[in-house]
């Protein structure tokens, strides 16, 4: 069985060092609320995390 919930995970900007919460389905290009380098992309289904995952929250 699949899992198909989705999951929030802290991510740190590779550009700026920032760190923000982001969902990893999320709908549309996610950005740094710092510096606007995107850090996740929709694909359909997952995101593609284009960043450093530093954890997955609870």
């Amino acid at each position: 069985m699949s899992d198909i919930t989705g999951k929030f995970l802290k991510v740190k900007c590779k550009k700026c060092n920032n760190e923000q919460n982001i969902y990893n389905k999320a709908a549309g290009e996610v950005k740094c609320l710092v510096c606007q380098e995107t850090l996740a992309r929709n694909t359909g289904g997952n995101s593609e995390i284009m960043t450093t995952v530093l954890r997955v929250l609870n």
